[in-house]
């Protein structure tokens, strides 16, 4: 299972793909996007407020984002992060 949190209608995962910078995904509904792990550089469209959300988790769970990233790398199970709440 790559879902590592899910909170407010938000599902985040980590699909580890060889050559891509760290990185995970959210979904919303119909919407989807890249966020690096360590920019917070966004690539895809999601709702404002949905993604102010994300973003804010992102940079409370910096450290947890780059272990699970680190663990994905070496095929290993990720750990769930504590949603935002």
């Amino acid at each position: 299972m790559n879902e590592i949190s899910r909170f407010f209608g938000i599902a985040i995962a980590i699909f580890y793909e060889d050559g891509h910078v760290p990185r995970f995904d959210a979904f919303a509904a119909e919407h989807h996007v890249q966020i690096d792990i360590d920019s917070g550089t966004v690539t895809g469209r999601f709702p404002p407020r949905a993604l102010g959300l994300v973003l804010e988790w992102r940079a409370r769970h910096l450290a947890e984002l780059r272990a699970n990233w680190d663990l994905a790398r070496l095929n290993g199970r990720l750990r769930a992060i504590a949603p935002l709440e």
